[in-house]
């Protein structure tokens, strides 16, 4: 076992790289173990005391105020050509049997995967976003009822064509009739589309 090393206050400060305030917050709220006189810390005591009851949604927060300072001390002395890492959350990773989860990195995917949701419903708000089942079932009502339109009108039409002898007579017949077809199915199947969008 380690011998106890004891420091004053302002000492124990500096070795954590604290304010004294820091160490008079942690005093506050019992956790620095001081000797019986008050006037020294128990250093290893303390250390283990901060480390037990630290806060586990607080963890991330420090590594990262770490490493700004490892960046700011360390790599600030290199040259310009070191690249600091970077501070964002990693990808979520699945935690190996035994180890506790991650208490950061689920925040933050919760956290994103809210954002994403939010954004989401944003895009719909907007109308800039729909349902895709609903598209796919209008898209399809569409096709068919153009397949039948086009469909239904050689039954129609032969009559009529049969009677016309003049090429530029059944031409312009034809396309008036394709026309009406096309006009009829667009403006219905408009109406089926935005009927499945709504509903």
């Amino acid at each position: 076992m380690a011998e106890p090393l004891f420091l004053s206050k302002s000492a124990f400060a500096a070795r954590l790289g604290r304010a004294p305030s820091y160490i008079t917050w942690l005093k506050n709220n019992n956790r620095l173990v001081l000797t019986d006189d008050g006037k020294l810390v128990d250093v290893l005591a303390s250390e283990a005391l901060i480390r037990d009851t630290a806060d586990p949604s607080k963890t991330a927060v420090a590594d990262r105020h770490q490493q700004e300072r490892i960046q700011r001390d360390v790599y600030g002395q290199l040259s310009t050509s070191v690249e600091p890492t970077s501070t964002a959350a990693p990808p979520p990773a699945i935690t190996p049997a035994g180890q506790h989860p991650d208490f950061q990195k689920a925040r933050a995917l919760r956290e994103h995967n809210l954002a994403q949701l939010a954004e989401i419903e944003l895009h719909k708000a907007r109308g800039s976003l729909v349902v895709m089942k609903a598209v796919e079932t209008g898209a399809y009502n569409a096709g068919r009822l153009l397949r039948d339109q086009l469909l239904g009108m050689p039954p129609q039409l032969a009559p009529e064509l049969a009677a016309m002898t003049d090429p530029w007579e059944i031409e312009k017949h034809l396309t008036a009739a394709l026309r009406r077809s096309l006009e009829d199915a667009e403006r219905l199947s408009s109406a089926d589309l935005e009927h499945d969008l709504t509903s």
